[in-house]
């Protein structure tokens, strides 16, 4: 009998030392995104990820524990420093930029991308 094989990519050993967080932030949720430097996805989280659900993804607990759970991810990539790009008004983008440098990430610089309109 023929052994099936697995069709699932595996991930590539990726050892950085800096990169780049993108913080989606709305009034619903928070999306964390991590990057490298060139923009190539690592991985991300938001509080959905970690068993929040509903109006209670939208809370800044939330992106908080998204924030955590993403800064252990990283350092298991071994990244010790960051550049966080905040985009949004939600409530949970201040506690994310916040969990990051408790958690002893490096945040070199924090830019806020959020478009505002002028005439």
């Amino acid at each position: 009998m023929a052994r099936r094989q697995s069709t699932r990519k595996k991930k590539k050993a990726i050892k950085l030392e800096r990169a780049r967080v993108h913080v989606h932030s709305t009034f619903n949720n928070t999306i964390l995104t991590l990057t490298d430097l060139g923009g190539d996805v690592i991985t991300w989280k938001s509080p959905g990820t970690v068993g929040f659900s509903g109006s209670r993804k939208g809370t800044p607990y939330a992106a908080q524990l998204a924030a955590q759970a993403l800064a252990k991810e990283m350092k298991d990539y071994g990244i010790r420093s960051v550049v966080v790009t905040v985009n949004g008004t939600g409530p949970g983008r201040q506690a994310a930029v916040q969990t990051l440098r408790a958690a002893g990430i490096q945040v070199e610089e924090v830019k806020n991308v959020t478009p505002v309109p002028h005439s």
